[in-house]
């Protein structure tokens, strides 16, 4: 395998503290905020993915992380293991590195709908963190969600929850709950780019270059969020704030609940969340 350090046999378990199966966007925007947090160094991070354009990427963005020859030589090397393979891959990947877990090893999945108890089985351990994250951790600016089974001590979770912080910011909620968490974070950023890009393209519409209108449009939305987050103010607040009496802003809103721009973010979330209980069976 091109682009691979294969670990020795002489080396000892958890030489490198994490492994990751599966080397696609979430795991590359996991390990670049790992290493740039400097809670590890890119060689405590091992990774197997067969795609080599995926080893690739991680090359040239984490410099000097290592690859593994297959899952269970992945996994052999660490105390925390990363599951981020799509979820039709997921009862291959966990076959493979299952016998070749730490006894003291934990799971954490990044795998969309997967319940801890079907993870458990599959992994051969009950020792599961399972996570939601969303894309914004590629830029440092995402937000994870974190349910556990009971078997994984408080100072693993404590862990856990220190390095998905280095990527956004972080959750803890029950397992319940879960796949409303993919509907609304996981899947949200998908919804917001839409709503981005159809507000740019309301700009163009009324008259303005398209960069321009893309640039306004983003910032917009990016801006009001940062208001919201740091005001801890209602959304309601704001929108009436704005919404002057026979103003722009009230127009464009009577627009928006005339279309049913409410009622279809809300059945969006809805939706998504019973994709993501539909794949966890």
């Amino acid at each position: 395998m091109s682009h691979a350090t294969q670990p020795t046999t002489s080396q000892p378990a958890h030489a490198r503290a994490i492994a990751m199966i599966g080397g696609g966007q979430m795991a590359l925007a996991l390990a670049e905020g790992f290493c740039r947090a400097g809670l590890l160094q890119p060689s405590d991070i091992t990774v197997h993915d067969p795609v080599a354009a995926a080893r690739e990427r991680l090359t040239a963005r984490v410099p000097g992380i290592c690859f593994a020859e297959s899952n269970a030589a992945a996994a052999a090397t660490a105390r925390i293991v990363f599951l981020a393979v799509k979820p039709q891959q997921v009862a291959a990947a966990c076959q493979e590195f299952a016998a070749a877990l730490a006894p003291d090893a934990v799971v954490v999945s990044i795998v969309a709908g997967l319940t801890l108890h079907n993870l458990a089985e599959l992994a051969g351990t009950p020792r599961i963190v399972r996570v939601m994250p969303n894309t914004p951790c590629l830029v440092g600016r995402g937000v994870s969600v974190v349910c556990r089974t009971a078997e994984v001590t408080a100072s693993d979770v404590n862990r856990v929850l220190e390095l998905l912080a280095a990527v956004g910011r972080v959750h803890e909620a029950d397992e319940s709950l879960m796949d409303a968490v993919t509907g609304l974070s996981g899947s949200g950023p998908g919804f917001v780019a839409l709503l981005v890009e159809a507000l740019a393209d309301g700009g163009v519409k009324a008259g303005l270059p398209r960069s321009l209108a893309l640039a306004l449009a983003t910032e917009t939305f990016s801006g009001t969020a940062a208001l919201l987050d740091q005001t801890g103010e209602h959304p309601a607040q704001i929108k009436d704030r704005v919404s002057s009496p026979g103003g722009t802003t009230i127009a464009g809103l009577a627009v928006l609940e005339q279309r049913g721009v409410r009622g279809a973010l809300i059945d969006a979330v809805v939706t998504a969340a019973a994709r993501a209980r539909e794949l966890g069976k």
